[in-house]
């Protein structure tokens, strides 16, 4: 097995998984799947539009990290991680602004 079809396995399913666990966080509105330290301060009416933009930044960052699989297998270059930088600086920046919008911040 070559390292592009193992690196390609791995980022599947780590990309699936954050995947997998922003939809449930964002359809099925479970918070308790993100640590509690970082949404103890959000309200009872703010669980649904902070889950919502939460699970989308997850699903953002697991998206990336599938593409990242996939360009590079196809590519054989490095390419594919420029698509993670910016997935996953997309997605940390949104994370950021929801806990700083909810949550009173991340520190």
């Amino acid at each position: 097995m070559t390292v592009w079809v193992l690196e390609f396995i791995v980022l599947i399913l780590i990309g699936l998984l954050l995947i997998y666990l922003g939809w449930r966080i964002w359809k099925n509105e479970q918070i308790t799947l993100i640590h509690d330290y970082h949404y103890s301060n959000v309200s009872k009416e703010d669980i649904k539009p902070y889950t919502e933009k939460t699970g989308k930044s997850c699903i953002i960052i697991g998206s990336g990290i599938v593409l990242t699989g996939v360009i590079d297998l196809i590519t054989r270059s490095f390419y594919g991680w420029i698509v993670f930088a910016i997935s996953f600086l997309l997605g940390a920046i949104l994370i950021f602004i929801t806990q700083n919008k909810y949550n009173g911040g991340l520190f």
